[in-house]
C-alpha cells in the first residue's frame, strides 16, 4: 500500500479541505491535486496500513461525491475516508474521526438486530456494551433510526430507543488543531478507540452477523 511511516496530518492538509469546502470545484481540484496527494492521501495510506496487523487491511474511498440522485451537485467529499477490516477513520477540516460497528444493515440483519435487542438476556448485554462504550468517552450512534416501534414491537417496550435504530456505530472525533494529529500519536489514539469499540463489536457479531446481500459493514 504504501512504504512510508505515519507522520501525522499537517496543518496543510486541513487548509486543503477548508479551501475546498470554500470553492469546491474541478478548477481548485486540479489546482490543489499534489497538495491533496501529499498531505492528505499519502498519510491516509501510511496510518492504514500500520493499522492493518491488527484491524485489518484497509482502502481508502475515492475523493468524488455520487452526485446522481443529490440534490447537492458538490463534485467533492469534504473529507478523506478509509474503511478497514474492523473499523473506519476519516480525517476533514473539522478534524480526526474513528468509527467501528454495522454503519448499514440490510433487511435481515435488522431482523435479526431486533430480535436480540426486544430478548430479556442479549438485550439488556447490548445495553451493558453501550456502555462500557461511552464509559471510554465514544458515542454509539446511528444515522438511521425510526420515528415509531417496528412492526410487531410494543411502544412501550423498555427498549424502545435501540429497537427503533436501523444501524449502530461506535465514533470519536478530535478537532483538527489538536496537537498530536499532527505526529504519530494518531496511531495510537485511533487504535485505543477502535479497541475500545470491540465489546459493542462483539455483540454485533454474535447477535446480528453478516448478511446475506453484500455487506457494508464498518
Amino acid at each position: 500500500m504504501t512504504g512510508e511511516e505515519f507522520t501525522g496530518w499537517s496543518p496543510a492538509a486541513a487548509d486543503f479541505y477548508l479551501g475546498l469546502e470554500a470553492d469546491n470545484s474541478k478548477a481548485y481540484w486540479t489546482s490543489h491535486k499534489e497538495l491533496y496527494e501529499t498531505q492528505v492521501l499519502a498519510p491516509m495510506l501510511a496510518l492504514i496500513a500500520e493499522l492493518a496487523d491488527e484491524f485489518g487491511d484497509g482502502k481508502v474511498f475515492r475523493p468524488y461525491r455520487d452526485v446522481r440522485f443529490s440534490q447537492d451537485k458538490s463534485p467533492y467529499k469534504a473529507h478523506i475516508g478509509a474503511l478497514l477490516e474492523r473499523g473506519y477513520v476519516q480525517f476533514s477540516a473539522s478534524g480526526l474521526g474513528v468509527a467501528a460497528g454495522y454503519h448499514t444493515m440490510a433487511p435481515d440483519q435488522l431482523d435479526r438486530f431486533r430480535a436480540a435487542v426486544a430478548n430479556d438476556d442479549s438485550g439488556p448485554a447490548l445495553e451493558e456494551a453501550i456502555a462500557a462504550v461511552e464509559a471510554r468517552d465514544l458515542t454509539v450512534v446511528s444515522h438511521d433510526t425510526l420515528k415509531t416501534a417496528p412492526r410487531g414491537y410494543p411502544k412501550e417496550h423498555p427498549r424502545i430507543e435501540l429497537l427503533r435504530r436501523k444501524n449502530l456505530a461506535t465514533w470519536r472525533e478530535w478537532p483538527a488543531d489538536t496537537d498530536w494529529i499532527r505526529s504519530r500519536a494518531v496511531v495510537a489514539h485511533v487504535a485505543d478507540a477502535l479497541r475500545a469499540s470491540r465489546v459493542l463489536g462483539e455483540w454485533l457479531d454474535e447477535y446480528v452477523g453478516p448478511s446475506l446481500f453484500p455487506s457494508t459493514r464498518r
